[in-house]
């Protein structure tokens, strides 16, 4: 693990944002950690810190506009914004699909970069990077504070995390914390 790898594990950890347990994610797998970025990002010098790391990772293309999902990217996309003096908007499910919302909008050509919290299996970006194509924007490309990841995410542009974690997940069939009977938590904000 890199030193920013190190710093970062550190701030989840100090910050009481690594979960272990039995959780269901949003993607309807369960595994037995999580990782609540909600908890390292109630911090501001913190989510300042991790945006940062985050952006000297895209500085050499100009970024028009951060878009991240509602509610765990929110924060995260602000800041990110913030660092590369873009705007920052946010998606929110509408009829159980993200959709940009509250006037938000991307204009035609407008170069984007997706920013999430964690990523595990990628769905809500996927959501995301569909808005952005019918939108006409341009997609420089993703990145987020943990990827938790199990399998190889291919965007077809540039993903880039500031941490790397393997944790395992588990469909329902083949949980073994399941099998043992331990409360599954559901602590993400997807319904």
């Amino acid at each position: 693990m890199s030193s920013v790898g190190k710093n970062v594990m550190s701030l989840l950890k100090k910050s009481k944002a690594l979960l272990d347990g039995h959780f269901l994610l949003s993607s309807g797998l369960h595994s037995n950690r999580y990782v609540q970025c909600a908890m390292v990002l109630q911090y501001p010098n913190y989510a300042t810190f991790l945006a940062r790391k985050l952006v000297k990772k895209f500085s050499k293309t100009k970024i028009d506009v951060v878009v991240s999902p509602a509610i765990g990217g929110i924060i995260f996309g602000q800041e990110v914004a913030r660092a590369l003096r873009a705007r920052a908007v946010f998606t929110e499910r509408e009829e159980g699909k993200l959709a940009l919302r509250r006037g938000f909008d991307i204009k035609k050509g407008e170069k984007v970069l997706v920013v999430e919290d964690v990523l595990t299996t990628g769905g809500s970006v996927r959501e995301i990077l569909k808005i952005v194509r019918e939108k006409n924007g341009k997609l420089i490309g993703i990145g987020s504070i943990v990827n938790r990841s199990t399998k190889r995410l291919n965007f077809k542009v540039p993903l880039e995390s500031i941490l790397m974690l393997q944790i395992k997940t588990y469909d329902t069939q083949h949980c073994p914390f399941c099998k043992e009977g331990l409360p599954l938590v559901k602590p993400g904000s997807k319904k």
